[in-house]
């Protein structure tokens, strides 16, 4: 059994420890608000915090995720109150077809506690997800517009 610390929950996964994080979280564990996208850590769909990193979810085995302060999407917002990273996400009408956008929010989330007021060439550097509908621009306005809350 591994022991994971999940959304500040210890939770116990029966897994090879090779198993990608993306799986155990998804398939084991339930949290299926993490996507798989592309499964070679390009695409940034998998995207969690691993003791605060932006890390691809489905590249990193759960072995080195043990002992470890894992956040995912369902463990953003705290008590049902949207980080402001979340507000800015609806207030900007990022969402499209919606399926990049857990991994985005994490990237951008981890993004912002490193560099609270982002210029457009960090944005540039650290958010590297693809969003297949296009919605960079609003993502932009989203990031700027978080940063000032």
């Amino acid at each position: 059994m591994t022991a994971l610390n999940v959304n500040g929950t210890i939770l116990q996964a029966d897994v090879d420890p090779r198993t990608p994080l993306l799986w155990v979280l998804r398939d084991t564990l339930g949290l299926t608000g993490t996507k798989y996208g592309c499964g070679i850590a390009q695409c940034g769909c998998c995207t969690v915090h691993i003791d605060g990193v932006a890390t691809r979810s489905c590249s990193a085995p759960v072995s080195s995720a043990v002992g470890k302060k894992i956040t995912t999407i369902e463990g953003l917002a705290i008590d049902g109150k949207l980080t402001k990273v979340q507000k800015a996400w609806l207030d900007n009408d990022v969402p499209q077809c919606g399926y990049c956008q857990s991994g985005m929010i994490m990237a951008v989330s981890a993004l912002l506690k490193d560099k609270p007021k982002p210029t457009d060439a960090d944005i540039d550097a650290a958010i590297t997800n693809i969003c297949r509908c296009g919605t960079f621009q609003q993502v932009r306005e989203a990031i700027h517009a978080a940063a000032k809350a």
